[in-house]
């Protein structure tokens, strides 16, 4: 097999325990994925020989490989924010195509949550108050800001409403109503979104991510792995990536996120379009940037993201769409850089594992083609990664 040639598979996927979980460690909760992951794939630790970790706080993936009993020989430390996972997964890709390794592990653990309750603040060092962001930061221009300013922006230039944007959580929200795992499942409409305390403007409560404690683990192999493992692989089609930029200075159009270019790179390389795409796993950690996302991977024309959101399209049930079939990080949760958590997802509704929020076709079979998305710090940057099944 020449190199660049081997075809790469997702061969298992899983969750460490998510939501509230006090009285552990992030360590503890990369472990619990990670052999969560290795169990659902039915391959044991000794085939892992590259590794991928990234986090808030950080923990470098020497400490977390040392910890998990891994010496990879292959390592990958990316930290593009929320995109880090969808980045991660394709320089994985790359390498085992091209034979530099065989099995790559990308596991995150988080304790946001718990860390806040306990009074521990926790923040994400790469997107500190250093270099070109020392002049934001002293006015108060958070990350919560810059994503309502891009949505302001939309709301002038394109017309979008915020019911619009209001339906993003409505409906995350109903998909998370299918998902035990999700934290929040109670329903909520327009007007419990609209009536919320004001974050900020236009973004109420409801239109930004819950926070939540919680863990994630993925396992990729070469094809020769494939008849050893217990589930049936999900195939690596093509992946995009692209960042943009950090100061908002420096972000030519308010109105386009990076996913416009990661997008279009991961459908080329996939060589399929996105009306092929049967589900959308998309970075929710406020209402717009799944609109705006929708937008920039092709499912409508740019400015035509709200009136798409509209009429359930992006419900399990009954949607033209499914996106964040799992609740999202609007419901189902959100632990500081959610990415690795669309891959979960996406594997887990092509391999028909989504039990009762399953994505099924008109002719009730299981979905052929899907993709996550993912984005970091304020459209910053971007990954994109088609997932298809046999």
């Amino acid at each position: 097999m020449t190199p660049g040639s081997r075809k790469v598979a997702v061969v298992g996927v899983a969750l460490s325990d998510c939501g509230r979980v006090d009285d552990t460690t992030p360590y503890a909760l990369h472990a619990q994925a990670a052999r969560r992951a290795l169990a659902d794939a039915g391959l044991g630790r000794e085939v892992v020989d590259g590794f991928a970790s990234a986090g808030l706080g950080t923990l470098p993936p020497v400490e977390v490989a040392e910890y998990l009993g891994l010496r990879p020989t292959w390592v990958d430390s990316t930290a593009v924010g929320g995109s880090t996972w969808e980045v991660m997964a394709a320089h994985a890709t790359d390498a085992i195509a091209a034979g530099h390794a065989n099995a790559v592990l990308l596991v995150y653990g988080s304790t946001a949550r718990a860390d806040i309750k306990a009074g521990r603040r926790t923040g994400n060092l790469s997107f500190g108050a250093r270099g070109p962001l020392q002049f934001e930061v002293p006015y108060g221009h958070t990350l919560i800001a810059k994503y309502a300013m891009a949505a302001r922006r939309h709301m002038l230039e394109f017309g979008t409403t915020i019911e619009q944007l209001a339906e993003v959580a409505v409906q995350a929200r109903a998909n998370a109503a299918l998902n035990p795992e999700a934290m929040f499942r109670d329903p909520i409409t327009v007007d419990d979104v609209l009536s919320g305390p004001m974050i900020a403007d236009p973004f109420t409560k409801l239109h930004c991510c819950i926070r939540s404690d919680g863990g994630a683990a993925i396992l990729l192999a070469a094809e020769e792995y494939v008849r050893d493992c217990r589930t049936a692989p999900v195939w690596v089609l093509g992946t995009g990536e692209h960042v943009s930029h950090a100061a908002m200075s420096e972000w030519p159009d308010f109105t386009v996120s990076p996913a416009a270019v990661s997008g279009r790179l991961a459908f080329e390389r996939a060589g399929v379009g996105p009306e092929e795409i049967d589900f959308a796993e998309i970075y929710d950690a406020f209402t717009y940037m799944t609109l705006v996302t929708l937008e920039d991977l092709g499912f409508c024309a740019k400015g035509e993201g709200g009136a798409f959101v509209e009429k359930g399209r992006l419900r399990v049930t009954g949607g033209e769409l499914p996106v964040n079939t799992d609740g999202g990080g609007l419901s189902a949760q959100h632990p500081g850089m959610r990415g690795l958590f669309l891959l979960v997802e996406a594997v887990r509704q092509l391999r028909g594992e989504a039990g009762a929020r399953q994505v099924t076709g008109a002719d009730g079979d299981l979905p052929r083609l899907g993709v996550a998305s993912g984005t970091g710090g304020w459209f910053c940057s971007s990954g994109t990664v088609v997932l298809g099944r046999d």
